[in-house]
Protein backbone atom coordinates (compact mmCIF):
# COMPACT_ATOMS: atom_id res chain seq x y z
CA UNK A 1 0.00 0.00 0.00
CA UNK A 2 1.32 3.18 -0.46
CA UNK A 3 -0.31 6.31 1.52
CA UNK A 4 1.71 9.43 1.95
CA UNK A 5 0.57 12.83 3.68
CA UNK A 6 1.65 16.64 3.70
CA UNK A 7 0.21 19.16 5.90
CA UNK A 8 1.20 22.07 3.50
CA UNK A 9 0.75 21.54 -0.30
CA UNK A 10 2.33 24.26 -1.06
CA UNK A 11 5.63 22.82 -2.61
CA UNK A 12 4.45 19.28 -4.09
CA UNK A 13 1.77 21.78 -5.83
CA UNK A 14 3.67 24.25 -6.99
CA UNK A 15 6.29 22.22 -8.83
CA UNK A 16 3.65 20.30 -10.57
CA UNK A 17 2.12 23.27 -11.85
CA UNK A 18 5.28 24.68 -12.84
CA UNK A 19 6.38 21.61 -14.52
CA UNK A 20 3.15 21.03 -16.48
CA UNK A 21 3.94 24.27 -18.58
CA UNK A 22 7.22 22.24 -19.87
CA UNK A 23 6.39 18.91 -19.67
CA UNK A 24 3.32 16.99 -20.31
CA UNK A 25 4.44 13.45 -18.37
CA UNK A 26 6.17 12.48 -15.55
CA UNK A 27 7.77 9.18 -13.64
CA UNK A 28 6.74 9.22 -10.14
CA UNK A 29 8.92 6.77 -8.29
CA UNK A 30 8.17 5.59 -4.57
CA UNK A 31 10.03 3.81 -2.21
CA UNK A 32 10.69 2.97 1.48
CA UNK A 33 12.99 5.77 1.43
CA UNK A 34 10.81 8.77 -0.39
CA UNK A 35 9.18 10.03 -3.59
CA UNK A 36 10.77 10.87 -6.64
CA UNK A 37 9.38 12.87 -9.73
CA UNK A 38 11.28 12.83 -13.15
CA UNK A 39 10.35 14.77 -15.89
CA UNK A 40 12.49 14.97 -19.56
CA UNK A 41 11.46 16.97 -22.03
CA UNK A 42 10.81 15.65 -25.17
CA UNK A 43 14.72 16.41 -26.65
CA UNK A 44 16.04 15.01 -23.73
CA UNK A 45 17.93 18.31 -23.10
CA UNK A 46 16.59 18.69 -19.78
CA UNK A 47 15.77 16.23 -16.33
CA UNK A 48 14.22 18.05 -13.46
CA UNK A 49 14.00 15.55 -10.38
CA UNK A 50 11.92 16.40 -7.43
CA UNK A 51 12.91 14.52 -4.59
CA UNK A 52 11.19 14.32 -0.96
CA UNK A 53 12.73 11.94 1.97
CA UNK A 54 10.31 9.40 3.63
CA UNK A 55 11.23 12.25 6.50
CA UNK A 56 9.61 15.07 4.71
CA UNK A 57 6.20 13.75 4.75
CA UNK A 58 4.17 14.05 8.11
CA UNK A 59 2.66 10.85 7.15
CA UNK A 60 4.78 8.12 4.67
CA UNK A 61 3.70 4.24 4.39
CA UNK A 62 5.43 2.28 1.58
CA UNK A 63 5.31 -1.60 1.26
CA UNK A 64 7.25 -1.71 -1.74
CA UNK A 65 8.34 0.28 -4.77
CA UNK A 66 5.88 1.58 -7.31
CA UNK A 67 6.22 3.68 -10.61
CA UNK A 68 4.02 5.64 -11.64
CA UNK A 69 3.70 6.93 -15.31
CA UNK A 70 1.14 10.69 -15.07
CA UNK A 71 0.16 13.04 -17.13
CA UNK A 72 1.94 16.15 -15.37
CA UNK A 73 0.00 18.71 -17.63
CA UNK A 74 -3.54 17.17 -16.95
CA UNK A 75 -2.61 17.27 -13.12
CA UNK A 76 -1.09 20.67 -13.31
CA UNK A 77 -4.86 21.92 -14.43
CA UNK A 78 -6.61 19.77 -11.97
CA UNK A 79 -4.09 21.70 -9.09
CA UNK A 80 -4.83 24.94 -9.52
CA UNK A 81 -8.68 23.88 -8.57
CA UNK A 82 -7.12 23.62 -5.22
CA UNK A 83 -5.42 25.89 -2.01
CA UNK A 84 -1.76 25.76 -1.06
CA UNK A 85 -2.41 25.57 2.00
CA UNK A 86 -4.31 21.95 1.84
CA UNK A 87 -3.62 18.83 3.63
CA UNK A 88 -2.70 16.68 0.41
CA UNK A 89 -3.09 12.71 0.62
CA UNK A 90 -1.51 10.26 -2.05
CA UNK A 91 -2.46 6.86 -2.35
CA UNK A 92 -2.91 3.58 -3.82
CA UNK A 93 -4.58 0.65 -3.19
CA UNK A 94 -2.62 -2.70 -2.13
CA UNK A 95 -3.17 -4.13 -5.73
CA UNK A 96 -1.66 -1.50 -7.21
CA UNK A 97 -4.55 -0.78 -9.76
CA UNK A 98 -3.83 1.83 -12.60
CA UNK A 99 -5.05 4.59 -10.84
CA UNK A 100 -3.37 6.74 -7.75
CA UNK A 101 -5.38 9.17 -5.96
CA UNK A 102 -4.68 12.64 -4.54
CA UNK A 103 -6.94 14.27 -1.75
CA UNK A 104 -6.62 18.18 -0.85
CA UNK A 105 -8.55 18.63 2.35
CA UNK A 106 -9.21 22.32 3.60
CA UNK A 107 -7.54 22.61 6.73
CA UNK A 108 -10.33 24.60 8.43
CA UNK A 109 -12.07 21.66 9.85
CA UNK A 110 -11.79 19.55 6.78
CA UNK A 111 -15.01 21.24 5.17
CA UNK A 112 -14.10 20.87 1.38
CA UNK A 113 -12.00 17.73 0.17
CA UNK A 114 -11.23 17.66 -3.41
CA UNK A 115 -10.31 14.13 -4.58
CA UNK A 116 -8.40 13.40 -8.12
CA UNK A 117 -7.94 10.38 -9.64
CA UNK A 118 -5.15 10.24 -11.83
CA UNK A 119 -4.62 6.73 -13.89
CA UNK A 120 -1.20 5.94 -15.04
CA UNK A 121 0.36 6.20 -18.59
CA UNK A 122 2.89 4.10 -20.16
CA UNK A 123 5.73 6.45 -20.71
CA UNK A 124 9.01 5.66 -22.96
CA UNK A 125 12.32 5.25 -21.62
CA UNK A 126 12.51 4.67 -17.87
CA UNK A 127 13.33 6.76 -14.55
CA UNK A 128 16.92 7.02 -14.97
CA UNK A 129 19.88 6.60 -12.49
CA UNK A 130 21.31 9.91 -12.03
CA UNK A 131 25.06 9.81 -10.39
CA UNK A 132 25.65 12.57 -7.94
CA UNK A 133 29.05 13.64 -9.30
CA UNK A 134 31.80 15.35 -6.49
CA UNK A 135 31.84 18.84 -6.27
CA UNK A 136 35.79 18.84 -7.24
CA UNK A 137 33.93 17.15 -10.80
CA UNK A 138 33.05 20.66 -11.80
CA UNK A 139 34.96 23.37 -13.44
CA UNK A 140 32.86 26.33 -11.26
CA UNK A 141 29.95 25.79 -8.30
CA UNK A 142 28.19 29.66 -7.71
CA UNK A 143 25.64 30.17 -5.12
CA UNK A 144 23.44 32.61 -5.26
CA UNK A 145 19.96 33.60 -3.70
CA UNK A 146 17.26 33.02 -5.55
CA UNK A 147 15.50 36.02 -4.90
CA UNK A 148 18.67 37.47 -6.74
CA UNK A 149 18.87 34.59 -9.19
CA UNK A 150 15.33 34.49 -10.94
CA UNK A 151 15.14 38.02 -11.47
CA UNK A 152 17.77 37.80 -13.75
CA UNK A 153 16.36 35.09 -15.47
CA UNK A 154 13.09 37.07 -16.03
CA UNK A 155 15.23 39.79 -17.30
CA UNK A 156 17.21 38.11 -19.57
CA UNK A 157 13.78 36.12 -21.07
CA UNK A 158 11.85 39.95 -21.58
CA UNK A 159 14.75 40.80 -23.55
CA UNK A 160 14.12 37.39 -25.70
CA UNK A 161 11.26 35.15 -26.46
CA UNK A 162 10.48 32.06 -25.59
CA UNK A 163 13.58 30.18 -27.90
CA UNK A 164 15.91 32.77 -25.98
CA UNK A 165 19.43 31.13 -24.95
CA UNK A 166 21.85 32.24 -22.17
CA UNK A 167 25.63 31.96 -21.88
CA UNK A 168 26.85 31.68 -18.47
CA UNK A 169 30.12 32.36 -17.66
CA UNK A 170 32.33 32.27 -14.66
CA UNK A 171 35.08 33.50 -13.39
CA UNK A 172 36.77 34.28 -9.83
CA UNK A 173 35.62 37.36 -9.55
CA UNK A 174 31.78 37.20 -11.33
CA UNK A 175 29.56 34.65 -12.74
CA UNK A 176 27.80 36.84 -16.01
CA UNK A 177 24.82 36.02 -17.93
CA UNK A 178 24.32 36.84 -21.62
CA UNK A 179 20.85 37.17 -23.23
CA UNK A 180 20.72 37.17 -27.49
CA UNK A 181 17.58 38.56 -28.41
CA UNK A 182 16.42 39.28 -31.96
CA UNK A 183 18.09 42.98 -31.97
CA UNK A 184 21.05 42.36 -29.49
CA UNK A 185 21.98 41.12 -26.68
CA UNK A 186 22.02 41.67 -22.19
CA UNK A 187 24.53 41.29 -20.47
CA UNK A 188 24.21 41.07 -16.64
CA UNK A 189 27.28 40.66 -14.11
CA UNK A 190 26.93 39.57 -10.48
CA UNK A 191 30.54 39.87 -8.95
CA UNK A 192 30.91 37.60 -5.63
CA UNK A 193 29.77 39.46 -2.05
CA UNK A 194 31.55 38.18 1.23
CA UNK A 195 29.60 37.02 3.48
CA UNK A 196 30.52 39.71 5.72
CA UNK A 197 29.39 42.43 3.85
CA UNK A 198 25.65 40.80 3.18
CA UNK A 199 25.13 37.74 5.25
CA UNK A 200 21.93 37.18 4.51
CA UNK A 201 22.31 37.95 0.44
CA UNK A 202 26.27 36.19 -0.42
CA UNK A 203 27.12 34.99 -3.82
CA UNK A 204 29.69 33.18 -3.79
CA UNK A 205 31.87 31.48 -6.31
CA UNK A 206 34.32 28.57 -6.11
CA UNK A 207 35.97 27.78 -9.32
CA UNK A 208 38.90 25.64 -10.68
CA UNK A 209 38.96 27.40 -13.89
CA UNK A 210 36.66 29.21 -16.16
CA UNK A 211 33.95 27.55 -18.09
CA UNK A 212 31.11 29.77 -20.30
CA UNK A 213 28.47 27.25 -21.11
CA UNK A 214 25.08 27.96 -23.40
CA UNK A 215 21.62 26.81 -22.00
CA UNK A 216 17.86 27.17 -23.18
CA UNK A 217 16.56 29.64 -20.73
CA UNK A 218 13.04 28.62 -20.47
CA UNK A 219 13.95 25.29 -18.51
CA UNK A 220 15.96 27.68 -15.71
CA UNK A 221 12.70 30.45 -15.82
CA UNK A 222 9.54 28.39 -15.24
CA UNK A 223 9.92 26.61 -11.78
CA UNK A 224 8.74 28.23 -8.49
CA UNK A 225 11.73 26.89 -6.95
CA UNK A 226 12.85 30.33 -5.79
CA UNK A 227 9.84 30.60 -3.42
CA UNK A 228 10.25 27.56 -1.79
CA UNK A 229 14.30 27.90 -1.32
CA UNK A 230 16.54 30.42 -0.60
CA UNK A 231 19.66 29.60 -2.19
CA UNK A 232 20.62 28.21 -5.64
CA UNK A 233 23.22 26.02 -6.17
CA UNK A 234 24.56 25.92 -9.78
CA UNK A 235 27.46 23.96 -10.53
CA UNK A 236 29.17 24.08 -14.15
CA UNK A 237 31.32 21.84 -16.36
CA UNK A 238 31.93 21.70 -20.26
CA UNK A 239 32.12 17.82 -19.51
CA UNK A 240 29.24 16.62 -17.51
CA UNK A 241 25.62 18.11 -17.56
CA UNK A 242 24.92 20.89 -15.16
CA UNK A 243 22.87 21.07 -12.09
CA UNK A 244 20.74 24.03 -10.55
CA UNK A 245 19.64 22.89 -7.61
CA UNK A 246 17.37 24.29 -4.27
CA UNK A 247 17.68 22.95 -1.66
CA UNK A 248 14.29 23.16 0.25
CA UNK A 249 14.80 21.57 3.38
CA UNK A 250 17.59 18.79 4.56
CA UNK A 251 15.24 16.06 3.38
CA UNK A 252 13.90 17.63 0.02
CA UNK A 253 15.34 19.17 -2.86
CA UNK A 254 14.75 20.34 -6.55
CA UNK A 255 17.20 19.95 -9.42
CA UNK A 256 17.37 21.09 -13.13
CA UNK A 257 20.08 18.33 -14.91
CA UNK A 258 20.68 20.26 -18.48
CA UNK A 259 22.88 19.71 -21.32
CA UNK A 260 24.83 22.65 -22.70
CA UNK A 261 23.53 23.44 -26.11
CA UNK A 262 26.09 23.83 -28.95
CA UNK A 263 26.38 26.94 -30.98
CA UNK A 264 24.56 24.60 -34.15
CA UNK A 265 21.43 22.92 -31.87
Amino acid sequence: MLELRLVQATLFKNVVEALGDLFSTAHFNSSRTGLELQAKDNSRVTLIMLLLRAEAFDHYLCDRGLSMGLNLAGMAKAFCCTNNDDIITIKAEEDWSDTVTFTFESPEDGDEISYFHFDFMVINGVPLEIPEYPESEYQAIVRMPSAKFMPICNKLSSFGDRDTVVIISVDKESVDFLSRGKTGTLTIFCRETQTVDKPKEPTLIEMKEKVSLMFDLRYMNSSKASTLSDQVTISLSSKLPAVFEYKITEMSCIRYYMLPRNEGR
